[in-house]
């Protein structure tokens, strides 16, 4: 199947997962959710949406396997579907909007496809390896603001992760002072994904995981955007932390955190 294809198809079965996760929010009690560890939420919806969306990419692509939040599936030598059923579950759980499906396929050269598809909005970004991003089919691009303080920065808040909390609250600060404003929506797949189409110029955050960037970091890539490490490096997919930009203000951004977060 060519890619094109295969992410049309990857699409599909993300809305209609969407549609089974919508159909539960209405219906949805705080009794059935767990804690994974502090702060780390999780839901009978969280694994039944997972459960679907696994069955229905082993049905597109028995080859690959699955690196998947709540473990559905197991791991490939090389080709695996990068997958949060519900990256939010935080906001889905509090009644807040802004929650997303994530899917990524990617081998050992990198990224091969990305969808996220944030559920209240019905909004499907999808992308794949040299094919452009869209936005429900029409193609997006990132914004064409030069300056870090004229943008719009996103971030978010690890909610286990303290190590460097100091490090990040003093960073906050000085973008605080040096931008034109920071939201924190509660998932970085809507935050990717909105920087793909110009609404962020920027999202950065430490704390993360492969299912939490892997569809949304080539949504930036393939809108015209650049993604990295907080060192500018290229370990942002398994190294727990990621910088992405319209690629204008992505040296300005590196260096304010480099002033906090030295490698």
């Amino acid at each position: 199947m060519d890619p094109k294809t295969l992410t049309a198809e990857v699409a599909d079965l993300c809305r209609s997962v969407a549609e089974y996760i919508r159909g539960e929010s209405v219906r949805f009690s705080e009794a059935s959710v767990e804690s994974k560890s502090l702060n780390n939420l999780v839901s009978h919806v969280d694994r039944t949406a997972e459960s679907r969306l696994v069955e229905g990419l082993g049905r597109l692509l028995p080859s690959a396997g699955f690196i998947a939040e709540e473990g559905t599936g197991a791991r490939g030598s090389d080709l695996n579907w990068i997958i949060d059923p519900l990256d939010g579950t935080t906001n889905f759980v509090h009644g807040l909007p802004c929650y997303c499906i994530s899917v990524g396929l990617a081998d050992a050269q990198g990224m091969r496809l990305g969808v996220v598809l944030e559920v209240t909005r019905a909004e499907c970004f999808t992308a794949w390896k040299g094919g452009g991003a869209y936005l429900n089919g029409h193609p997006i691009r990132v914004s064409q603001r030069a300056q870090l303080q004229d943008s719009l920065l996103a971030t978010g808040f690890p909610y286990d992760d303290f190590g460097r909390e100091a490090a990040y609250l003093e960073l906050l600060r000085a973008l605080m002072h040096n931008s034109r404003g920071i939201r924190r929506l509660g998932s970085a797949a809507a935050d990717l994904a909105y920087v793909a189409c110009g609404r962020f110029e920027a999202f950065y955050e430490y704390g993360l995981n492969p299912w939490d960037v892997a569809a949304g970091a080539l949504l930036v890539q393939e809108a015209g955007g650049r993604v990295s490490d907080f060192g500018d490096g290229g370990n942002w997919l398994f190294g727990e932390e990621i910088v992405a930009t319209n690629g204008h203000i992505h040296a300005g951004l590196i260096g304010t955190i480099g002033r906090f977060f030295a490698k």
